[in-house]
């Protein structure tokens, strides 16, 4: 038994033990970075389901490539943080609930520039007399991101609707009762 344990402390400091220590080094760190990006990434629907118009503010760069277009057709826009929010606020006020899930997270790391992709899904509440509550977006969502001195911050955001479910009236259906 003796000799047993010997050659696993021999075979773990002088084989295993270099390789493991020096080996996955890098691969912690990578690991860790991705966390880091996609806990940001997460932000941005957290906040909003919360109405944390300053926590959702934080995660973006001073300036957003801001692209909706397969929502709302048009162009992708430069925006910055202060108008990304507002214009939600504005857009989801009248909701009485908001609830984002995102998952399937790829993210790719280059120096100081992330992009992540995943999957969301969001629904919107508000009771009516029309008795269908609810609104459902599912897409995905691509995000690029740039390392700054305050952690990575999100400076183009898209969303690739697959489709939208439910009740696409909502907000009118509050109003007229229709």
């Amino acid at each position: 038994m003796k000799r047993i344990t010997w050659l696993f402390m021999a075979v773990f400091l002088f084989g295993c033990g270099p390789a493991f220590r020096h080996g996955t080094q890098g691969q912690w760190t990578a690991l860790v970075e991705q966390n880091q990006i996609t806990t940001i990434g997460n932000r941005p629907f957290i906040c909003t389901d919360n109405r944390d118009w300053s926590c959702v503010k934080d995660v973006f760069a001073p300036e957003v490539l801001f692209d909706m277009t397969s929502l709302a057709g048009g162009e992708p826009v430069k925006m910055t943080p202060e108008q990304i929010t507002n214009a939600w606020d504005q857009g989801l006020k009248s909701l009485k609930a908001i609830h984002h899930q995102a998952g399937n997270y790829q993210v790719t790391v280059k120096e100081k520039e992330a992009d992540l992709f995943c999957y969301g899904i969001a629904y919107h509440y508000l009771p009516n007399p029309t008795n269908q509550y609810t609104r459902t977006f599912v897409g995905s969502y691509n995000m690029h991101l740039i390392q700054t001195n305050t952690g990575w911050k999100i400076d183009k955001f898209k969303f690739n609707l697959k489709f939208i479910d439910g009740n696409k009236t909502l907000e009118g259906s509050s109003k007229t009762g229709s």
